[in-house]
C-alpha cells in the first residue's frame, strides 16, 4: 500500500512538471494597435522578451489602440496594453473620450518612445498646411484611438472643428493609406513612431507629402496640452519626402491592469528595460530605462515603481 502511495505521488509530480513545461505559466494578453502601425510589431517583440525572461507567457494582440486599450484593461479584458501618455492622462482625469467615466484601475509601467503626429497626403493634393484641410475628407483615426484626440486638438488650435470643418473619416492606419492611394480621402492623421509601416507602403507606390505644423501653432498646442513636444521627421524617412518636417509628438507607454501583482509587474518592467537592447524594431533604440519616466503623469504600478527605485530613477 505504501509503495502504491509513493508511486502515485511520483506520478503526480511528473505530471505537474510536464504541465509546467508545456505552458503552465500564467498567460497574459497585451493589446497593441492596428497591424499597419508601430504598436503591433513592437508589441510582439516586447511580449517575447517578457515571456523569455519571466515565468509569464504574454501574447500580443492587434487592437484599435490607445483609448480602447485602456477601456479593455479597465474592464478586465486584457492585462497589458500600449497607449499614449496623453490618452492615459485623459482616462485618469475623465476628460475627452473618457468624459464622465474616469478610469481608476489602470496604472503605468513606463514610457517607450515618441509617437509622431504625421499628417499624410499626396504630393499633388494642394494641402500644404493644416488650414488647407478645411472641407477635405480626412481620416482622424480609428474610433477609440489616441490619433482621434490628437487630430481634434491640432485642428482646434488651427481654428477648425473636427466634426463641422472637415469631412472626418474614422479609419485605421492601413485603411487611411489605402484611402489616400485610391483617392477616397484627401489626407490622414497618423500618430505612430516613424517610419510607420503603412506610410512606407503608401510612399512606395504614391508620391506623398507630410504636412508641417507651424511653430506658433506648436507653441500654442503645448501651452494648452503640456504632454505634447515638438518633433521632426528627418528628411528621407519616406521615399520622396526629402525635406525635414516639423510637427509634434506624444509618448507611447505601456499600461497595466491593477489586478497584476507587484511581483509580476516588477518582473515585467525589469524584463523590458533590462533587455531593451534585444529589440530589433527601429524604435527599440529609444526604449531605455533612462527615459521610461518621461511624459508619465499618472501613478505607476507599485511593481514598476519598485524597479525604478532600484535603478535610482525614483526616490
Amino acid at each position: 500500500m505504501k509503495k502504491k502511495y509513493i508511486l502515485s505521488l511520483a506520478v503526480l509530480l511528473v505530471l505537474s512538471l510536464a504541465l509546467a513545461a508545456c505552458g503552465g505559466s500564467k498567460q497574459l494578453t497585451m493589446l497593441t494597435g492596428g497591424t499597419g502601425g508601430t504598436y503591433y510589431p513592437l508589441g510582439g517583440q516586447l511580449a517575447s522578451i517578457i515571456s523569455d525572461n519571466t515565468d509569464l507567457t504574454v501574447t500580443a494582440s492587434a487592437s484599435n489602440a490607445s483609448a480602447d486599450n485602456i477601456s479593455d484593461l479597465a474592464s478586465g479584458d486584457a492585462d497589458l496594453a500600449f497607449t499614449q501618455t496623453d490618452v492615459m492622462a485623459n482616462a485618469v482625469e475623465g476628460v475627452n473620450l473618457f468624459e464622465g467615466s474616469a478610469v481608476d484601475n489602470v496604472l503605468a509601467i513606463g514610457s517607450l518612445y515618441p509617437e509622431t503626429i504625421q499628417i499624410v497626403t499626396t504630393a499633388n493634393s494642394g494641402i500644404t498646411s493644416v488650414e488647407d484641410l478645411a472641407g477635405k475628407r480626412v481620416s482622424v483615426g480609428a474610433p477609440g484611438s489616441g490619433t482621434y484626440v490628437n487630430a481634434q486638438q491640432i485642428l482646434e488650435i488651427h481654428g477648425l472643428d473636427i466634426e463641422t470643418d472637415i469631412q472626418p473619416q474614422n479609419l485605421s492606419f492601413d485603411e487611411s493609406t489605402d484611402g489616400i492611394q485610391d483617392g477616397n480621402i484627401d489626407a490622414a492623421f497618423i500618430t505612430a513612431g516613424t517610419p510607420t509601416g503603412s506610410v512606407e507602403g503608401l510612399a512606395a507606390t504614391t508620391d506623398i507629402s507630410i504636412v508641417p505644423i507651424a511653430q506658433d501653432k506648436i507653441d500654442a498646442l503645448i501651452a494648452d496640452h503640456p504632454y505634447y513636444a515638438v518633433d521632426t521627421i528627418p528628411a528621407d524617412t519616406y521615399t520622396g519626402v526629402s525635406d525635414e518636417i516639423t510637427t509634434v509628438a506624444v509618448l507611447a507607454m505601456l499600461a497595466v491592469a491593477d489586478t497584476l501583482s507587484d511581483d509580476e509587474v516588477y518582473e515585467i518592467t525589469k524584463a523590458i528595460y533590462d533587455n531593451a537592447g534585444d529589440i530589433t524594431h527601429d524604435k527599440g533604440k529609444l526604449v531605455t530605462k533612462d527615459t521610461a519616466l518621461d511624459g508619465i503623469g499618472v501613478d505607476f504600478h507599485p511593481g514598476a515603481e519598485k524597479y525604478f527605485k532600484e535603478e535610482g530613477l525614483l526616490d
